[in-house]
């Protein structure tokens, strides 16, 4: 797709704004598991089964705090709430993690507020995940 000039004038302006977009209505835990992505196109959703879910929430903290313009946002028993921002236009995506020990799984989902796609960062930003999980 070419990108026409509204879409290069949206793209500077949040370029010069960072708009951040809307924090996303459902976000957390919803029925005993974290909620469907409303489009691939801009989101990621993955459960890993994991022999304690809790504990493996747990040493994902640290990787995710050390990751670039991160920033924790909520932390309670058994989920996390964080989010991320692009280098370039500060698009704001929001990563959360819910560790589900009644079914084995470490539930995550990483989302975008803003865009029709997230060109696969949501994708990637999981499958970075993925490869730290504990042994």
């Amino acid at each position: 797709m070419i990108p026409t000039l509204q879409h290069f004038a949206l793209m500077i302006s949040l370029a010069l704004f960072h708009l951040v977009g809307p924090v996303p209505a459902d976000l957390g835990v919803h029925g005993g598991a974290l909620s469907p992505c409303p489009s691939r196109a801009h989101c990621a959703r993955v459960d890993w089964r994991v022999a304690d879910p809790e504990a493996t929430l747990a040493a994902l903290r640290p990787v995710i705090a050390a990751m670039p313009r991160t920033e924790l946002v909520e932390e309670s028993s058994g989920y996390l709430h964080a989010t991320s921002s692009s280098a370039l236009f500060g698009f704001v995506d929001d990563l959360e993690l819910y560790a589900d020990p009644a079914h084995g799984l470490l539930q995550a989902r990483s989302v975008s507020r803003l865009g029709d796609s997230d060109l696969g960062v949501n994708a990637q930003r999981l499958a970075s995940l993925e490869a730290a999980l504990p042994d």
